[in-house]
This record gives structure tokens, C-alpha cells and sequence, in this order.
């Protein structure tokens, strides 16, 4: 249940209507349950529904199409077999989630599944101006397609980090001082 409360939290943080956050809840049902559509439709809908078949299709869709020359033909087809554009958005968010919890796979997965997200779905997340899941989606690929670039950026992002921290800190002092030597507190 952590994986589907995760995508639909990110697609609420993301300001999706409810049933779209219902269909990410509920987006992996179909393939890793024995409910059926029928009974989605009977309980939440048929929009639900649609989005939660939706979901499936696309998935099965990226199944299918493996090998690198297809990608760009796979990415017209994630948004053509999609009757609805909130199909692909909640594929972003499953992806997402998926990428903050790579660690637990193992490395050949985790390549794989780090290279597909940088080859099609942050460039999806970007064309449809999804700029936040984009490079979070980026960032997240970036660690483990290039772990020693990655490590290097991250430390020199954490250098500038203290250098602007001490810099605060001395201005904070300073400004501290002029007030205490005026009588202000």
C-alpha cells in the first residue's frame, strides 16, 4: 500500500482533482490484483475506471516496446494511448515514486530503469510542463546513471551550502551588533 498512497500524495502535492488521485491509489489494481475493471466501475466510477485501464495500457505498452531506437515512437504512443491526459500524469507520479525507491533494486535494474526515466519520462514530464517532476525525475536518474559526477556536484552543492550558511551567520552577527550598539533589541 506504500507505493500507491505514495503516487496518489504526489499527484494531491501536484493539485490533481480526486479521481485522479483515487486512479493513482488505485493504478497498479488491475495488474497486481484479482479485481477487475467491473469492479472499479461498480465502486468508484467510470472515470476512475478509464484512468486506472489507462494506466495499465501504458504500462503494457512500455512492455512491449524495448528496444532504444523506439523511444521516441514510445513516447507518442504513452500520450496517444491515453483518452486522458491525467493517464500520463499519474504514470509521471508512479515513475517518481518508483525512482525515490530505486535503492532497493538491484543494479542492472536500477540502470535500467534510471535510463528510461531520462529518456522518456522526464522528457514527457517536460512537454506537458510538469517542470518540478522533471528534474526531480532528472536528478533521481542522474544519480545512478553517473554516480561519480553525481557525488561530485552533491558535495560541491553542499560546499556552496556552508559557504552561504557562515556568510548568513556573519551577517546576523554583525546586524546584532549595530542594533545592541544602538539600544535595540
Amino acid at each position: 500500500i506504500i507505493h500507491p498512497v505514495a503516487v496518489a500524495t504526489i499527484l494531491a502535492e501536484n493539485r490533481m482533482d480526486p479521481e485522479t488521485m483515487v486512479a493513482g491509489l488505485l493504478h497498479d489494481i488491475l495488474e497486481d490484483t484479482e479485481r477487475t475493471s467491473d469492479d472499479i466501475r461498480e465502486v468508484f466510477g467510470p472515470t476512475v475506471t478509464t484512468l486506472v485501464e489507462g494506466v495499465t495500457r501504458v504500462h503494457n505498452i512500455r512492455q512491449i516496446c524495448q528496444a532504444e531506437k523506439e523511444i521516441e515512437y514510445l513516447r507518442h504512443m504513452l500520450v496517444a494511448t491515453a483518452e486522458d491526459l491525467r493517464v500520463i500524469i499519474i504514470k509521471l507520479c508512479d515513475r517518481l515514486h518508483n525512482m525515490q525507491t530505486l535503492q532497493y533494486l538491484p543494479p542492472a535494474d536500477q540502470t535500467r530503469i534510471a535510463r528510461d526515466t531520462m529518456d522518456i519520462f522526464a522528457p514527457l514530464a517536460d512537454r506537458l510542463g510538469l517542470g518540478q517532476i522533471k528534474w526531480q525525475l532528472e536528478d533521481l536518474a542522474f544519480q545512478y546513471l553517473e554516480p561519480q559526477e553525481y557525488l561530485e556536484i552533491k558535495s560541491l552543492v553542499a560546499q556552496k551550502r556552508r559557504d552561504r550558511e557562515a556568510y548568513v551567520e556573519e551577517a546576523k552577527r554583525e546586524l546584532e551588533n549595530m542594533l545592541a550598539d544602538r539600544g535595540i533589541k
